[in-house]
């Protein structure tokens, strides 16, 4: 009993130590959400690069394509833009064929339809291939992006020593359930804390799926790479995002986050498909950890706290946990030093972070601990166990939505698996 209670205790002390630690040095480094984003040099005394918008799309739900592509089609970009969508092999082309039938008036516009599922990576290099703008920017089909994201991540773009960069994500479903509100609230501080601080250093970690700008001089080298990444000697598919923007800090590049360029993302509204997007994105962020730990020796310290709080913490809060409940079990008495710690970091966290963001709503984040604790901790130590599994877990068969006037509206499939966005608040 003794050794239960000793590891639990201590277990719980030193996470509470490590994540003061990397909380307060985050909360230091994160830039201010409202602070300058992009190139001080104007716009207008630098030729504008012409840029490549891809999308992908497996099964979309036509009225969320449509909506996607009319955001790209509304950008204020003065630049040259063109608009590569490819259907993936998808079940229900008539989505991409609607769509073709809707913008073949917009030249800016080309589809490409692959014969058969190849995967988002190989969709994705499909689009480079038939393309040659200066910047490339990637678009997940069920995401919408602000009027002006491409002019944002074009102008941070413009220091040539950056590789990729990306904006701030949001859930555009976040007032449907319980759960996409938390979501909503840990993208909000996967980006404007983690993100933030990490850019601090030109080091984000994961530029994510549904809104991500390269370069193409620098993408083009790696493509190889990116392509044909193994784990264990198998094709490791998913995690595209968090790969490729390792690969871009592997190169010397460095990776930004411009906080006002806005993209909206659908995210999962029930546990189920919830837990499975998690599962993918664990077992993604634990194979490239591995890649990332080399770099640590060349950047900011501060980032190699940033991978320990992140990789590290979890364990030994999960340690606590296991040998908390033990002890409990087996005594029946309650291990109140580590309920204490955890409850006051929990409130603590919540309510500093609503200070921040000066949102009421991040007070109803502590709802996050008790899924954290009995769901994602479990599922994370599922993932480690069973990293060269590489099924994406959210291959569906997207529903026939009728079209009437013409005009494809946008809808949400309820209980659907957006695709890939490595994006984590924890």
């Amino acid at each position: 009993m003794y050794l239960l209670d000793t590891t639990s205790t201590a277990a719980i002390s030193i996470y509470a130590l490590l994540l003061t630690a990397y909380r307060s040095m985050q909360a230091l480094h994160a830039r201010p959400i409202d602070g300058p984003a992009v190139s001080a040099e104007p716009v207008e005394t630098r030729p504008l690069p012409a840029v490549d918008v891809i999308v992908p799309s497996f099964n979309e739900d036509p009225g969320i394509l449509s909506a996607c592509l009319a955001s790209i089609a509304d950008q204020d970009y003065p630049g040259e833009l063109r608009v590569y969508v490819v259907d993936d092999g998808s079940r229900n082309r008539e989505a991409i064929v609607r769509a073709r039938a809707f913008y073949s008036r917009d030249p800016r516009f080309s589809f490409i339809l692959l014969p058969e599922n190849v995967g988002k990576r190989k969709a994705q290099i499909a689009a480079i291939g038939q393309s040659s703008g200066d910047l490339v920017l990637n678009v997940d089909s069920d995401s919408t992006i602000a009027f002006d994201v491409v002019s944002k991540l074009a102008s941070k773009m413009g220091d040539p020593e950056v590789g990729a960069v990306m904006g701030q994500l949001t859930a555009s479903n976040s007032g449907d359930t319980w759960l996409t509100k938390l979501i909503d609230m840990e993208y909000w501080l996967a980006c404007n804390e983690e993100r933030a601080a990490q850019a601090r250093f030109g080091a984000v970690m994961c530029c994510c799926g549904p809104c991500a700008m390269y370069r193409r001089s620098a993408l083009a080298s790696l493509l190889d790479q990116y392509e044909t990444q193994l784990f264990r000697g198998k094709l490791s598919d998913f995690g595209e995002d968090r790969h490729l923007t390792i690969l871009m800090l592997k190169a010397g590049f460095r990776t930004e986050y411009v906080p006002n360029a806005i993209v909206a993302t659908v995210v999962p509204d029930t546990l189920k498909p919830y837990l499975r997007q998690q599962l993918r994105w664990a077992r993604s962020t634990f194979r490239d950890t591995f890649l990332v730990l080399p770099l640590l020796r060349g950047l900011n310290p501060f980032l190699t706290l940033d991978v320990v709080g992140q990789n590290i913490g979890p364990l030994l809060l999960a340690l606590s946990v296991v040998t908390g409940l033990a002890h409990f079990i087996m005594t029946a008495t309650v291990p109140w030093w580590t309920i204490l710690i955890i409850a006051s970091m929990t409130i603590i966290r919540c309510s500093v972070v609503a200070l921040h963001a000066r949102q009421l709503r991040f007070l109803g984040f502590v709802l996050h601990t008790p899924i954290n604790l009995f769901l994602l901790l479990p599922l994370k130590a599922y993932a480690l166990c069973t990293l060269s599994n590489s099924d994406w877990l959210s291959r569906y068969s997207a529903p026939e939505v009728p079209v009437s006037g013409g005009k494809q509206t946008p809808i949400q499939a309820s209980g659907r698996v957006t695709p890939d966005c490595t994006c984590s608040g924890e």
